[in-house]
C-alpha cells in the first residue's frame, strides 16, 4: 500500500451578507462530517492569516485527507457531504477545490 494521501483542498469566500453566525454554522457543520463519514482519514480547517494579502477573497481553509480516490469519490456524493453542500452554497461568492497526492 502507497504511503501517498490525497488531500482534499477547500477554499471559501463568503458573500458580504453572509452573517457571522451563518459562517460559525458552515464552519461547524464542515467539521462535522468526519464524525458522520468515516472514510475521512484526517479533517483540519482555519481562516487566513496571510500577511501576503494575496488571498483574493478567500477567507477559509479546509483540508480534508482521503487514503484513496475511491474514497473521495465516495465522499463527494454522500448525504452527510450533500447536505452541507446545500447548506453552504448560498452563502458563498467563491469556491476553490484542488485535490493532490502527497509527495
Amino acid at each position: 500500500m502507497s504511503d501517498q494521501l490525497l488531500r482534499h483542498v477547500v477554499l471559501f469566500g463568503f458573500k458580504d451578507s453572509t452573517t457571522p453566525q451563518q459562517i460559525q454554522e458552515v464552519e461547524q457543520t464542515f467539521a462535522g462530517l468526519p464524525a458522520k463519514i468515516d472514510i475521512i482519514h484526517n479533517f483540519e480547517w482555519g481562516t487566513d492569516v496571510s500577511v501576503e494579502n494575496l488571498a483574493q477573497g478567500y477567507t477559509h481553509c479546509f483540508l480534508v485527507t482521503f487514503r484513496s480516490e475511491a474514497h473521495r469519490d465516495a465522499y463527494l456524493p454522500h448525504p452527510a457531504h450533500q447536505k452541507f453542500t446545500e447548506l453552504a452554497g448560498p452563502l458563498l461568492e467563491r469556491v476553490l477545490v484542488v485535490d493532490y497526492w502527497t509527495g
